[in-house]
């Protein structure tokens, strides 16, 4: 029902763009947003965007990263410039209704997730 796509391996520095696309099937999305998990770590949260157009960083991503969206389309993107082997990760989409920003329970909706690779 989510789908991303774009992720793949690149160098540092590098840029890369994330897109997510939310499937007719789901209704009355308001928000969505990007996670991520690296190895052995836990899911992170990286951005939000609500419907309204609010927008919402971790701030380990915040000034390289850029979360946008396309409302009638369903659709969520996520720029991702300066890129280093850190950001290595599955990201995944999520989206809801009315998710609390941040808190990965209150996301009803996730994609497969899209591997990136950033190497050094």
């Amino acid at each position: 029902q989510l789908v991303e796509s774009g992720g793949r391996r690149v160098q540092s520095g590098q840029s890369l763009r994330l897109s997510c696309v939310a499937s007719e099937s789901i209704f009355n999305i308001n928000a969505m947003a990007w996670y991520r998990q690296a190895p052995g770590k836990e899911r992170q949260f990286v951005a939000h965007f609500s419907r309204t157009g609010s927008t919402y960083y971790d701030d380990s991503v915040k000034g390289r990263f850029t979360i946008s969206g396309d409302n009638a389309k369903n659709t969520v993107w996520l720029q991702m410039n300066s890129l280093k082997p850190e950001d290595t990760a599955v990201y995944y989409c999520a989206a809801d209704s009315a998710p609390m920003v941040r808190v990965e329970d209150s996301y009803s909706y996730w994609g497969q997730g899209t591997q990136v690779t950033v190497s050094s």
